[in-house]
Order: structure tokens, then sequence, then C-alpha cells
């Protein structure tokens, strides 16, 4: 069990990853409408907090490339299929979040002017200054990188504090839990320790991405109630990620 440091101090701005498999909810495929709501209105609680938050959304509920790849179809043109997927996923995050009244902008790397407005950085970080939620749609823009990776580079850009990684169990595991039930939850680890023990957290350009930036990473439940604003507390179940010492 994770104790608050009585030392520990909120982020000031943090990046969420959620991943399109949150978004299903209890469902096999899709977006869950509850789940959603849910999710957004967690985020809104954080906002009015005064953290300055923004999302990146993958779209793995809806197309995956690497799968798409697998049976076939040439893999850049199923990175691509799976980017405009997140873009789907970013509009119904953002349409949740405006009916919790939290001011919302949707920036794309893929330019698609009357949907979503291009990633600048500048523009983007003045978006959260002003106290507006940034989801950051459509990956890096390029084939061949999947979105943690997107994550850790737009928190880094961003100039974030913390990176969280919402997912299905509360932290990082030795083993799956949902098929293992000897597994047990890491409190900690360190980046060199994820990549070593070939931990199923973020891919390695991800992890090296945030070592290099100095960058934590938190990973935890995404689907419990109010989890998101108890980890930027530093309460509750999850595992950091970070430089020893």
């Amino acid at each position: 069990m994770n104790t608050t440091n009585d030392s520990y101090v909120a982020p000031r701005r943090a990046l969420l990853k959620v991943s399109g498999e949150a978004l299903m909810g209890p469902g096999q495929f899709g977006v869950d409408a509850q789940t959603v709501d849910r999710i957004a209105s967690d985020i809104a609680t954080v906002s009015r907090s005064g953290v300055e938050v923004c999302l990146v959304v993958g779209g793995g509920n809806i197309f995956r490339g690497l799968t798409a790849a697998a049976r076939g179809m040439d893999r850049a043109q199923g990175d691509y299929a799976g980017m405009l997927a997140t873009v789907i996923n970013a509009l119904m995050v953002q349409n949740a979040l405006e009916r919790e009244g939290v001011p919302t902008r949707v920036m794309s790397a893929i330019h698609m002017s009357s949907i979503a407005e291009p990633y600048i950085r500048r523009r983007a970080v003045r978006h959260m200054e002003k106290g507006r939620v940034v989801i950051f749609a459509a990956g890096t823009g390029n084939p061949f990188f999947t979105t943690d990776t997107a994550a850790a580079l737009r928190a880094a850009e961003m100039d974030c504090d913390l990176l969280l990684k919402g997912t299905q169990v509360d932290g990082v595991y030795t083993a799956d839990p949902r098929k293992d039930k000897t597994a047990t939850r890491y409190d900690s680890l360190t980046y060199l320790e994820v990549l070593s023990r070939d931990l199923n957290v973020m891919d390695a350009a991800a992890i090296s991405l945030a070592r290099e930036n100095r960058l934590p990473i938190v990973v935890f439940n995404i689907h419990e109630d109010g989890a998101f604003e108890r980890v930027i507390r530093g309460e509750g179940n999850f595992t950091r990620i970070e430089e020893a010492g």
C-alpha cells in the first residue's frame, strides 16, 4: 500500500495517458459512454484543483495498427488508421469534459482543421496556463510509434512534472494479476528495472524518453472512482517509476 509522504508536493502540470481499452468499460470494443463520463468527472475534479492537465488518448478500442499488420496490412497504413481512431476517442472525451463545464481543446498531430487544432507546442502550453484541458490526438503523427511514446513525448514537451498511465490494474505487477493470483505489485521501480525486467508497462522508447527527461511515471487503475485525483495527491494504490535516489 502506497502512503503519502509528508513532503509530497502535488504536480503543477500533469499528463494523463488514457488507453483506448480504458474507454471500452465492460464492453469488448467501442466506447462506453458511462465510463467516459466517469473518467471525465475525475479529470474535471483534478483540473478544478489547480493542476494543469493534458491528456493523450489511445485508439485500441477502435483500431490497432500492430494487430492489422500481423494480419497482412501495411504497418504504416495500419498505424495511420490507428491515429484516426485516437481522434474519435479524443472528441468523445472532449464532449464529456465540456459537459462537466471544463474548457477543453483537442490538438491533433495530423492536421484536420475542421475538428481539431493542429498541434503547436507553445499554443498547447498557453491553453493549459488558461486552465483548459488539452487532449493530444493522433499520437506523434508518425507510424511505428505507440501512443505511450506520444504520451512521454508530449509530457516532456509540455514540461510536465508527472506522467500518469491509467490502466486496468492498480500498478505494475510481477505478472498479470488477472491471470496469476500470486503476482505482487511494485510500489516503486526505476526506469532501468522496468527495462531490464521487461515489465509490460510502456514500450521501451517511452520509458527511455521519460528517463532522459527525468519524468516520473505513475501507473494506477483508472477504473476506480476518484483514482486520478487520489494519485495526484500521492494517495491510494499505484506504482511510481523514476530514477533511483
